[in-house]
């Protein structure tokens, strides 16, 4: 897969530059405007090298030879904008006799929802035209720019002459973006550079950080990744943003914003939206546009808000901005009274209750099966998800700081006690000694479930483990039923759902995996950290791209081979490119937010 974008346009290409089958294709505004985009080539064309020198643009060198002589080239750069993607082809006639060339475009138009695409809504056929009106009026269309000719494009390339077409494939929609992005020059020289080792991978996650961004009326958002989350997440959108926080200031004030922006103010089990809850995600394709999915603004996330809190108050440690704080005071305030309310029945944590019409497990680990006690058994909601009570834990703390910086230390004091009870609860009703290592979660009747996974180590993040009890927990996260060699597994090796190629039973997950590097920093624990840091520079460095995958399998790391790849994993994720610039830092001894 060959991914290029640019701030709400995408596309996702094969190893050739064509969209041809599968997930391919050109898409906005979660609408894959063409299913279909190939070019005609003269005949005798083979591909000698295709590369993204930057994620919004492709540069391909082709060739045609007659026995060990080149005849013909071809440079291609295919680059791509908002709303819109230009065809410059050059060739080459690099022989003595004149040369006709002819080039044509083979399309085909779509505008199935994102949904649809992914195969998860039954598809409805337009036609294949390039004009679509949806449902509620919104018009998409496809237009080219010169349009072809009747038979397409014709170059007459004398001797060792040269020539060159071009077009451009507007894609049109009366959904327009709003707000500006950051140039790729300005945005990268605001970012630590790298060097030795770390210098590939770093500059390509800047650089993909870079293409990731939406911009919005807010500030710029980064969307979770290509090809199916080319839109804003509450979590991934925060996590990455406190992953750059130290550079990536606007991107934390644009995230900030444009959650407070959208933020629940009423009960609607449609969308799970609740008063004071920050959104999972926003949709605007046409299924979520007319209801027919609840993902045009949909709340179905326990912990996207607690790490709204996180993020405001590790933002207000870094920049000091009190406008910002104060501006969403309204917000803030919102958030810390849900999280009193997601506490279900009043014991002390933060549950989950699904309301059935969308994700079934409300947590970073959003697969269906992958809330499991130790006999296989799946969870009953509602849920009490260990890391999650970390992060509220975290989250008071940092409201309390929110608090006592606008001189409210009643409220600060509070909420400070708030946390403490948390902190205690997490020890008593979580922590099995029998494990060394706390509990996946609780089910709906109290019950732990007691297997070995990779939650644990949010907890050290959020700084919700007591000292005496840290060597035994970092024990079991180093242990072999965990540790594969890249990274540490979503859930234990002698567990019964374990699975290394499933997606939250066993897994590896790089962004995960930073996290709990950073919970080891934040602990005093160096070697450990630094040992973390190691695994997952290698893991980039293993890439031909020098991108951290979304996730790997998680069979044991062997000596001279990569790790196994996960199917249709994202490329690039958002979180994954972040963890980069995070784990660099660590690296570095920048361990401060």
């Amino acid at each position: 897969m060959v991914p290029l974008k640019e701030d709400d346009t995408y596309l996702v290409l094969n190893q050739r530059g064509f969209a041809e089958e599968g997930a391919e294709g050109f898409y906005r505004h979660d609408t894959r405007f063409l299913s279909r985009y190939r070019l005609l080539l003269p005949r005798g064309l083979v591909l000698l090298e295709s590369r993204s020198p930057r994620p919004d643009h492709l540069v391909q060198d082709w060739a045609r030879f007659r026995g060990a002589e080149g005849e013909l080239y071809l440079r291609r750069l295919l680059r791509v904008h908002r709303g819109k993607v230009e065809e410059r082809l050059s060739f080459r006639n690099l022989s003595s006799e004149p040369e006709e060339v002819w080039v044509g475009v083979q399309a085909q138009g779509e505008f199935s929802d994102l949904f649809q695409a992914r195969g998860w809504h039954p598809k409805v056929e337009n036609g294949g035209g390039f004009l679509y009106r949806a449902a509620d009026g919104v018009e998409h269309q496809v237009v080219f720019v010169p349009e072809p000719p009747e038979g397409g494009f014709r170059l007459d390339l004398p001797p060792k002459g040269i020539g060159e077409v071009g077009w451009q494939v507007r894609l049109e929609s009366s959904l327009e973006a709003s707000g500006l992005l950051p140039g790729y020059r300005e945005f990268l020289n605001a970012f630590p550079q790298g060097e030795g080792s770390w210098e590939g991978p770093l500059r390509q996650a800047l650089l993909d950080l870079r293409a990731l961004l939406l911009s919005t009326p807010q500030g710029p958002v980064p969307a979770a990744g290509i090809p199916w989350f080319v839109a804003p997440f509450g979590r991934d959108s925060l996590i990455t943003a406190l992953m750059i926080l130290p550079w990536g200031k606007e991107v934390a004030r644009g995230v900030l914003r444009y959650l407070a922006q959208r933020q629940g103010k009423v009960f609607d089990p449609w969308r799970e939206e609740e008063p004071g809850k920050i959104l999972h995600e926003v949709r605007v394709g046409e299924l979520s546009r007319t209801h027919r999915v609840p993902f045009f603004r949909y709340y179905g996330t326990v912990d996207a808000t607690p790490l709204f809190l996180i993020l405001l108050g590790r933002y207000l440690d870094l920049v000091g901005d009190l406008a910002l704080i104060r501006e969403l005071r309204p917000q803030w305030e919102a958030a810390l009274a849900w999280l009193d309310q997601a506490d279900l029945d009043g014991d002390g944590f933060l549950e989950f209750q699904p309301s059935g019409t969308g994700l079934a497990v409300q947590t970073w680990k959003d697969s269906h099966d992958s809330m499991s006690h130790r006999d296989g058994r799946l969870a009953e909601p509602p849920l009490a998800v260990s890391e999650v009570q970390g992060y509220a834990y975290a989250a008071y703390l940092e409201g309390a700081k929110l608090n006592r910086v606008l001189g409210e230390e009643g409220k600060a004091r509070a909420l400070e006690k708030r946390a403490e009870e948390l902190f205690r609860l997490i020890q008593e009703r979580l922590w099995l000694p029998e494990l060394s290592t706390y509990a996946l979660a609780l089910d709906r009747h109290k019950e732990p479930l007691k297997v070995k996974a990779s939650n644990a180590g949010h907890l050290l993040w959020a700084g919700a483990v007591p000292r005496g009890v840290l060597r035994e927990l970092v024990g079991t996260l180093f242990s072999e039923e965990l540790w594969s060699g890249w990274g540490i597994r979503t859930l234990g090796a002698r567990e019964v759902r374990y699975n290394p190629l499933s997606y939250h039973n066993g897994s590896v997950w790089p962004h995960d995996t930073a996290l709990l590097a950073g919970g080891l920093f934040r602990y005093g624990l160096l070697e450990e950290g630094n040992k973390v840091v190691r695994a997952l520079l290698d893991l980039a460095l293993s890439q031909p791209d020098l991108r951290l995958p979304e996730l790997v399998g998680g069979f044991s790391r062997e000596e001279g081979l990569p790790p196994i790849p996960y199917p249709v994993a994202c490329r690039p994720q958002a979180w994954d490119a972040a963890a980069v610039l995070y784990l660099y830092a660590l690296h570095r001894g920048l361990r401060d937010w």
